[in-house]
């Protein structure tokens, strides 16, 4: 039993762990209670042709982590398609297009919004891409106060500002931010709806790096995995594999067990024990204090429930299968190849989030169009296409008396007619939509309260406050062999990778501790 390890949930974070630990030669079990692998990472066909994602579709973050070249997820089977111009913000007859290369860019913003905007964004690319550099450095492991003060040492240091100008801009709203930097209400606009799209809405506080960050898909652009989002993770399956690891789907974590303050395994629903040494819970953070029961205090799983916010959803998607790509006035051959930006003002942003924060249905949404299928031939049968159009913000809970099952079909219809209205026609093109609306997330990827990154990335759950204090290094205190990773871990949502590599480690530095650590143990246990 000391070198078996246990994985519950077979998302891609919990796929990356369990092949860190796999290759580090323990003996490593998957168990997943759905039939498709991936969780959130996953794709399956909808329609008779079309391969379409469940959840995520572009990933942004993973590609900077170093994880696909590490584990050799190519030479597994993943083919990744770049995002290039990663971004299409259309306003009528004019559009923005944001490329990995800044001279494209700058010249496109130029023709839209002038010269003063198209230099302010050069250097604001500049400055906040290496500022972001140093914060992506800080993602790449556990929140310690010693890993984030030696990654996060320096930032901003070319600037030549002092620490407290630079923690202001840090801690001040993206509309501020940008309000400092640009002119013209449009490229502020674009900027502001990409970096909405960790949740919280750019006019709040300490939200200014959310459109900082967007700075990084000019060092490396977005990609797109050739055959859907889902062959990340069944590569990672492939690679989980060929280290002599397994996947067990179908057959989920009744529970968690424990005993004496350690994990001893995990008990799936078809009633079998796995024992294990470690335990690696890549579920929702909530649900593995659900798993261990009475192993956790009462009062430490009420705290939890109670101050770990999952927050009112976030949005909804359509998965649209279409005779023809939406048509943009000012679109290019290029166009289809990028996220495509779909909100008109700032002020039809906080329109949106006003309606949600009101338990509303948005009247009209913005909108996240993805055409991934006007360069990957194999998720559409030929001369159709296969368009994914996200939505934000939509909630969870309703405050009208309205259902979601009851409204399913309008709030869809409504993300198609919010792409119609910047490329006129696009509605007539569509022959099939499935809609995936917060209650769907929830049921068919198990996203408590619809929500796609787990737990609100909020400031105050984010780094070492993520999810909570006491859980924000991968351990479960009082569990002695069980590790958490997922979203609701450092560093957050979206397709990252990052904590299940952080917490493979902690578990493997764990195993095989350095000499001080064991002194400072048998200390404490004296």
């Amino acid at each position: 039993m000391t070198d078996r390890a246990v994985v519950v949930g077979a998302g891609h974070n919990g796929l990356v762990a369990a092949c860190y630990l796999a290759k580090a030669g323990l003996d490593v079990e998957v168990v997943e209670r759905d039939t498709v692998i991936g969780g959130a990472v996953s794709t399956v066909e909808r329609f008779p042709g079309y391969r379409m994602d469940r959840g995520s579709s572009a990933h942004i973050m993973v590609r900077h982590t170093g994880i696909v070249e590490d584990l050799d997820l190519v030479a597994a089977g993943l083919e990744y398609q770049d995002l290039d111009p990663w971004g299409f913000a259309p306003f009528g007859e004019h559009g923005i297009h944001f490329h990995v290369d800044l001279d494209r860019t700058c010249a496109s913003i130029e023709t839209v919004c002038g010269s003063r905007d198209a230099d302010a964004y050069r250097a604001f690319v500049l400055d906040w891409s290496a500022r972001n550099v140093r914060v992506f450095q800080a993602f790449q492991g556990a929140p310690t106060m010693s890993h984030l003060g030696r990654t996060l040492w320096g930032v901003g240091k070319s600037t030549g500002l002092d620490g407290m100008e630079l923690s202001r801009q840090f801690l001040t709203s993206a509309d501020s931010l940008l309000d400092e930097h640009f002119e013209d209400e449009r490229l502020k606009t674009a900027l502001a709806w990409m970096g909405a799209q960790s949740g919280p809405p750019t006019h709040e506080v300490a939200t200014a790096d959310l459109v900082g960050w967007n700075t990084v898909m000019h060092l490396k652009p977005p990609g797109h995995p050739k055959g859907g989002s889902g062959m990340l993770s069944e590569a990672l399956q492939t690679r989980l594999e060929s280290y002599g690891g397994r996947v067990r789907l179908g057959d989920g974590a009744a529970s968690i067990t424990a005993a004496g303050g350690r994990t001893t395994g995990v008990l799936t629903d078809s009633g079998e024990h796995l024992p294990a040494s470690v335990v690696v819970a890549g579920c929702h953070v909530l649900t593995t204090v659900d798993l261990l029961g009475d192993a956790v205090p009462s009062e430490f799983s009420t705290r939890a429930h109670k101050s770990i916010r999952t927050g009112n959803g976030i949005g909804m998607v359509v998965r649209l299968a279409t005779s023809a790509l939406p048509q943009y006035a000012a679109g290019t051959d290029e166009t289809h190849r990028a996220m495509q930006l779909i909100a008109p003002s700032r002020q039809f942003l906080r329109k949106a989030h006003g309606e949600y924060n009101a338990g509303l249905p948005p009247a009209e949404p913005a909108a996240l169009a993805m055409t991934f299928s006007a360069f990957d031939d194999t998720i559409a049968p030929p001369g159709k296409h296969n368009v994914t159009v996200w939505g934000q913000w939509h909630p969870y809970e309703l405050s009208n008396g309205e259902t979601w099952d009851g409204i399913r079909e309008r709030e869809g219809t409504k993300l198609v007619e919010a792409v119609d209205r910047v490329a006129p026609g696009f509605a007539s093109s569509v022959e099939h939509m499935h809609v995936q609306t917060p209650l769907d997330l929830e049921r068919e990827l198990g996203l408590r309260n619809g929500q796609v990154m787990h737990v609100e990335m909020a400031f105050d759950q984010m780094f070492m406050w993520r999810p909570m204090p006491e859980l924000a290094g991968y351990r479960l205190p009082g569990v002695d062999g069980l590790y958490l990773c997922g979203a609701s871990t450092h560093p957050g949502g979206g397709v990252f990778g990052a904590s299940g590599r952080s917490a493979a480690g902690v578990a493997l530095a764990d195993r095989s501790p350095s000499p001080l650590a064991r002194a400072v143990k048998k200390v404490r246990r004296g």
